[in-house]
């Protein structure tokens, strides 16, 4: 269907892709892989046609359709929902604009004016039918409850409803233009879980090909059957999911090690014969054959270093006492939305909680609640008095941070008494090196922000960590470095996170806030959902008997009334 041959691309910055070899065909479901700025995006664009390969070909079908989901949603919130599917097709949109005049202008239109409206009206109504104008609509009532709307919600504007919703809406549009390649940038990027389960379903029911660039690895782990890694420049490929990637990347990295290893030895004995015999009398002849034949040898390189990710650990703390938090009988209100209603929740030393809920549940606002950001509409929110020292991630780094500081500056202005040497020693961990210790944070992305916001934590020892979405901007990497830090760190830790992978690897307890309680489940992710199909389970029981008890006592009273008769 389509192939990526040496496909290189240079930038003012530097050279981005060296060689990059992959192709896709019919069923394949592939994920790009890599750090930040290995270009991942970069493939997606050439692909697209956006932007020109610096070397390098597409080789593709001429009429083949490529459909591509951008970070970005484009939708337009003045519009309906129905409205903004209908620009998909924009002739068709064109003819059905002049149309609504056309039949505007005929309500108070005088008879001659009348007699021409109705002619302009057949012809446009001929064109309508002849590009299938009909056809399009039916097309558009069947995508709405595809993408889980309702007919109804085909007349509110796009502006009601949240991110998620408004990500299905440019889904719709682009499976309306039945495409033969999806690309999909970051397509769970800000996602609640609900919607990511429902994206990952409706994603594994298509027969379109995709090509999918996501640091979400559970999504890559139940929708992908190839992987694509981008690491220096040079592509990989791997058949499986993320996690046969990890096996495989790991068994081959074992393989090379062991053969190089094996070939140094031989080598180095080679070596030494031909040291030991070159000028014997009766053995030089054989010394400079196998001289000759090393020269011949193929040399296996050793596997290469891995790609430069932040290595930390948090600071150890004082020890705090058994209570860390303690919420009671907590009611709040926010854009007059009931959050919670008399919860109640206490948070002991060394839990590990995942607050978990769509968006809008209240997940954010539990955080600053608990940090004193925000004051209760009634009831408490405290943390311990024993010697509690909590640390807090904004998930917005903008707001955190100091724009007009440098890199230096920020941490600087924390540890005043470190020299230049140690504050670049503590930033080059985390990958700021050479003159981006004096960029600006205005100028730096989003994910050098949340690695500066990780660097700035570092300095203060706390023994309380209440996170807001930290792995957001984060690459793969740098997330498993973050999880290696929290695993070894002895503290509580409180975290909002809409990944999955995140959550499974460091929460021994979820809170699920739902109808404005705080619901504890004592273990860890997985045990959560297994409890959650079990109470799904006892709900589908429970409404199947009160409905079977409901005809039994339907069917008793009948016979009662039969017979009085």
């Amino acid at each position: 269907m389509l192939r990526l041959e040496h496909i290189n691309k240079i930038y003012p910055t530097g050279e981005v892709l060296k060689d990059v070899n992959w192709e896709v065909k019919p069923g394949d479901r592939i994920g790009l892989v890599g750090v930040n700025g290995a270009g991942k995006s970069t493939q997606l664009k050439i692909i697209a046609g956006e932007i020109e390969p610096t070397a390098g070909e597409i080789i593709r079908p001429s009429s083949l359709r490529i459909a591509y989901l951008t970070q970005e949603f484009e939708v337009d919130p003045k519009r309906t929902v129905r409205e903004e599917f209908w620009t998909v097709f924009q002739f068709a949109n064109d003819i059905q604009d002049k149309l609504h005049y056309v039949q505007h202008e005929m309500e108070k239109a005088g008879h001659e004016e009348l007699d021409k409206l109705i002619h302009q009206l057949d012809r446009l109504q001929r064109k309508f039918e002849a590009i299938d104008g009909y056809g399009i609509e039916a097309q558009i009532e069947k995508i709405l409850p595809e993408m889980g709307f309702s007919l109804e919600d085909g007349d509110r504007s796009v502006s009601a409803f949240s991110g998620g919703w408004q990500m299905r809406m440019s889904l719709g549009k682009i499976l309306l233009q039945k495409p033969d390649i999806l690309l999909l940038d970051e397509p769970t990027n800000h996602l609640d879980l609900e919607t990511i389960q429902w994206l990952e379903t409706y994603l594994k029911g298509l027969n379109t090909p995709m090509v999918i660039v996501s640091h979400d690895r559970e999504f890559l782990d139940r929708l992908c059957n190839q992987i694509v890694e981008t690491e220096f420049g040079v592509s990989s490929t791997y058949l499986g999911n993320y996690t046969s990637y990890l096996e495989q990347k790991a068994f081959n990295k074992e393989s090379q090690q062991s053969a190089f290893e094996r070939q140094q030895k031989e080598l180095e004995k080679q070596q030494q014969f031909i040291e030991r015999f070159r000028a014997s009398a009766t053995r030089s002849t054989q010394a400079k054959s196998r001289e000759k034949q090393l020269e011949k040898v193929e040399l296996i390189s050793a596997p290469g270093k891995d790609v430069r990710t932040l290595r930390f650990q948090f600071q150890p703390a004082p020890r705090s006492g058994r209570e860390v938090v303690t919420i009671q009988e907590l009611t709040h209100v926010y854009d007059e939305k009931i959050l919670f209603l008399g919860a109640d929740l206490e948070i002991e030393r060394g839990d590990r909680i995942a607050f978990l809920g769509p968006n809008g549940a209240g997940k954010s606002t539990l955080l600053r609640l608990i940090m004193g950001i925000e004051k209760p509409a009634e009831g408490t929110v405290a943390i311990g008095k024993h010697n509690v020292i909590p640390a807090y991630f904004e998930q917005n780094q903008a707001e955190a941070l100091d724009l007009e500081k440098t890199v230096m500056e920020t941490i600087h202005d924390e540890v005043p008494d470190w020299k230049n040497e140690e504050v670049r020693t503590l930033l080059g961990r985390f990958l700021f090196t050479g003159d981006t210790v004096f960029k600006k944070v205005a100028a730096l992305s989003g994910g050098e922000k949340a690695r500066l916001a990780l660097a700035k934590m570092l300095l203060q020892p706390a023994n309380l960590f209440i996170l807001d979405e930290p792995t957001n901007h984060l690459d793969i990497p740098a997330k498993e470095m973050l999880e290696d830090a929290l695993q070894n760190y002895d503290g509580t830790v409180l975290v909002v996170s809409h990944d999955r992978y995140f959550i499974s690897q460091i929460a021994n307890k979820i809170v699920e806030i739902r109808d404005g309680d705080l619901r504890v489940y004592r273990g860890d992710y997985h045990y959560y959902l297994d409890k959650l199909e079990e109470e799904q389970l006892k709900a589908k029981q429970d409404k199947l008997a009160a409905e079977k008890a409901a005809k039994e006592a339907a069917k008793r009273s009948k016979q009662k009334e039969k017979n009085k008769k």
